[in-house]
């Protein structure tokens, strides 16, 4: 009998496996080399039970405050933190060209909700984009600085939330993961 092809997860795991840079090359990596020490301390690459819901927290900050660059900062963001940085850099994914728009229309209704806003959403310059195209960005500029204020609100708001809520979920993830490894054991 033929074995069964590898699934998704171990296909998943051998392409890092052969893609992703080992940890001597990146010590004998020049741009690396002066933080390496701290880089590489091997506490922010190891799964625990603290460490991995500080790295979803830290993703969904920097995966929702920041539109460029979020894996980069949140891999800064994990150094001080002690978080584990593949953790902070995967949960950025969070965000991506799906989402973005839904969580940005979330945060701007809650922040309109919050700051008692009830002006409708789609305005004007909808309206001038048959004129031309520099009067319509025009008007989305004028729009976004009226509204601004209530995006900002809600995308702080619904940051914290997302990043509370992604820490204790991960934490409780990781009791019933250890918790399920401990039963199987004594079986």
């Amino acid at each position: 009998m033929a074995s069964a092809a590898p699934g998704l997860w171990q296909r998943g795991a051998a392409w890092c496996r052969r893609n992703l840079p080992t940890r001597e090359s990146m010590e004998r990596s020049r741009l690396l080399r002066p933080v390496a020490h701290r880089v590489l301390a091997p506490e922010l690459w190891r799964f625990t039970r603290r460490s991995v819901p500080r790295g979803v927290a830290l993703g969904m900050v920097a995966g929702f405050l920041f539109p460029v660059a979020q894996i980069a900062i949140a891999a800064l963001f994990a150094l001080p933190f002690r978080a584990n940085v593949s953790v902070a850099a995967l949960t950025t994914f969070i965000t991506n060209p799906f989402t973005t728009p839904l969580l940005w229309l979330l945060a701007y209704k809650i922040g309109s909700w919050l700051l008692r806003s009830n002006a409708p959403m789609v305005a004007q310059p909808i309206a001038d984009a048959a004129t031309g195209w520099l009067q319509w960005a025009t008007g989305c500029l004028h729009w976004l600085w009226d509204k601004g204020p209530a995006f900002g609100v809600g995308l702080l708001v619904l940051t914290v939330a997302a990043a509370i809520l992604g820490f204790v979920l991960s934490a409780f993830g990781w009791r019933l993961w250890i918790a399920r490894k401990w039963r199987t054991r004594h079986l």
